[in-house]
């Protein structure tokens, strides 16, 4: 979706140029662009690989282990669908840990690994988790304590004051992530209160009584089938009655 928004400003853009007959404004504009371009990005070198190195010793002397520790419990109420020792817990606090010191670049590989991870947990490959919303929300609107990219770019481009944005970047970020969490809270919960897409059948939960089969009954009564001993000794009730009855 994103690659047909920028096909359609880009055509917009060279239909008013042409439109206006200023077609070589919009060569000019798309050559000056590539180069402040390259210009912004060898000036990025320098400050991202210091920082990267910044970054290694920062994990090989244990300070990455320490924020991740302090960052466990909040990670562990942010995803509680993930298990402890699931490897996506890891990636997720390498992820947030880089955030907080403001190296995107270095959080974004993380991310995708926490993604992969959390991938293998999701029942419905077409359909992301709650954890993977979660885990996009929290890196994107991630609490920064040094933005190093932004101080990057203002000394690239000669600021005065490259680092007075610290402290707005850092209440910014942090009412950002303030909303995420909020918002991911009250999905979640949206989400339990909603019933199943295909709720049981009462009756299928309900036992029923077994079937018995009636026999129909008869239109006719046959008439008892009697032994001959019994016929005699009905005779003689029967003549006993009678002779008692005369006398």
């Amino acid at each position: 979706m994103i690659h047909l928004i920028w096909v359609a400003l880009i055509c917009i853009g060279f239909a008013f140029a042409a439109a206006q007959g200023n077609i070589e404004v919009v060569t000019k504009a798309a050559f000056d662009g590539a180069a402040t371009g390259v210009t912004v990005c060898f000036g990025l070198i320098s400050v991202l690989v210091f920082w990267m190195g910044m970054m290694r010793l920062a994990e090989d002397g244990g300070l990455l282990q320490k924020i991740s520790k302090l960052l466990a419990p909040i990670v562990a109420f942010l995803f509680p669908d993930v298990p402890r020792n699931h490897p996506a817990m890891g990636y997720i606090l390498s992820n947030m840990s880089a955030n907080l010191l403001g190296l995107g670049n270095a959080a974004t590989p993380m991310g995708i690994k926490a993604m992969q991870e959390l991938q293998t947990l999701n029942p419905d490959k077409q359909t992301a988790t709650p954890a993977m919303c979660t885990l996009l929300a929290l890196n994107t609107a991630s609490i920064t304590l040094i933005p190093t990219t932004l101080i990057a770019i203002r000394l690239n481009y000669h600021s005065a004051h490259p680092a007075e944005i610290v402290g707005t970047t850092l209440v910014a970020t942090a009412i950002a992530t303030f909303a995420a969490i909020v918002a991911d809270r009250w999905y979640r919960s949206r989400e339990l209160r909603r019933p199943p897409a295909n709720p049981p059948s009462q009756t299928a939960l309900t036992p029923q009584p077994p079937q018995t089969t009636a026999t129909p009954a008869s239109s006719s009564t046959a008439p008892p089938v009697s032994s001959p001993a019994a016929r005699r000794t009905g005779i003689t009730a029967v003549q006993s009655r009678d002779t008692t009855w005369k006398g």
